[in-house]
């Protein structure tokens, strides 16, 4: 197992106390056809907890929705025997283990391209299974049709994929089930949340301060850090400072500038290491913020206690909507 690195909050978190793969083509659902689906994943409700739902994991078998599945088993939740692969993958049987508990589970999964396999599928499993719902880890192009996939086949679903067009997004999820967050990590979106609150209290506090914003991640990420985005939103308030963009971001995604940033070798495939320094006008004050993860553990443990969490307001709000990870973390949502 990877080493965890633990979340550095630094002064600016001090003071706050003091006062959140593989690229899907976009899916056009069609009409549902009748299928059925059997599978060994489909158990008695009360053999255990989460019984009464099965997890449909797309991206499988890429590694963030790999994990993602793992964290499923690991809280004793149900794999849906079908999922999403990318459109370029051929149709396979993946074998998802944890090797903490020792449970596995045996997965169908069906490229994206295959819409009319998915629809027939996703009839199949909402059938055998009192709810269906799913996690979606997909490339940033394919966020917007993917969504729209689960809205029209009535599948709520936790997102935590980022990119695609996000307000489109918001607009066509509207009314439905669904946990959308651009980053899992329960302890990080607590850090967003009190820097939040820290920037609401003390604007312009750093006014005048120089904002210089680093992050690292795998090669195979293909856009900027959503995390980053949502950090930089509060530090700007912060330092009074508009004129700071998104693209001003340093991105790594070479290896040995990651290593030279400090990256652990053994994290190159997997990582997120992000590093937000404020420096005062006449460079002699500096504050830095800092939040280091080797892994995907803390962003897959976070996506399975969405999946619980959204599973629960099913039950007890007759109104569908939106929630995003701060709604699970102030349900206390977490194990």
């Amino acid at each position: 197992m990877r080493r965890l690195h633990p979340l550095l909050l630094s002064t600016v978190a001090a003071l706050a106390l003091a006062s959140r793969g593989l690229a899907f083509s976009g899916l056009r659902p069609v009409p549902s056809s009748p299928g059925t689906v059997t599978s060994r994943n489909m158990v008695n409700k009360d053999e255990k907890d989460g019984a009464d739902f099965c997890v449909m994991v797309n991206g499988m078998p890429g590694p963030m929705a790999t994990a993602a599945a793992e964290a499923c088993l690991r809280k004793g939740l149900q794999l849906a025997p079908v999922a999403m692969t990318g459109p370029d993958v051929e149709a396979s049987t993946f074998i998802v283990t944890d090797t903490v508990t020792g449970t596995s589970s045996s997965v169908r999964l069906v490229p994206s391209s295959d819409t009319e396999e998915l629809v027939s599928a996703v009839a199949g499993m909402q059938t055998a299974s009192e709810r269906l719902l799913a996690i979606d880890y997909t490339h940033p192009s394919a966020v917007n049709g993917n969504a729209k996939f689960y809205v029209e086949q009535n599948i709520p679903f936790v997102m935590g994929t980022t990119g695609g067009d996000r307000d489109e997004l918001m607009k066509d999820v509207e009314g439905h089930f669904c946990v959308i967050a651009p980053n899992m990590g329960k302890q990080i979106v607590a850090m967003q949340a009190a820097l939040e609150d820290l920037a609401n209290k003390y604007p312009s506090a750093f006014e005048g301060y120089q904002l210089e914003v680093v992050e690292s991640h795998q090669k195979t990420k293909a856009d900027t850090s959503g995390t980053a985005k949502a950090v930089i939103s509060s530090i700007k308030t912060l330092a009074g400072d508009e004129k700071y963009s998104n693209d001003d971001i340093k991105m790594i995604r070479d290896e040995k500038e990651a290593l030279a940033f400090g990256v652990p070798e053994d994290a190159m495939m997997g990582h997120a290491f992000h590093t937000y320094t404020l420096t005062s006008p006449d460079g002699s004050v500096s504050f830095q913020l800092q939040h280091n993860v080797a892994g995907r553990t803390v962003y897959a443990e976070g996506t399975a206690d969405a999946v619980k969490f959204l599973a629960k307001k099913m039950k007890t709000e007759k109104i569908p909507r939106v929630f995003n990870m701060i709604n699970v973390l102030e349900e206390g949502a977490l194990e």
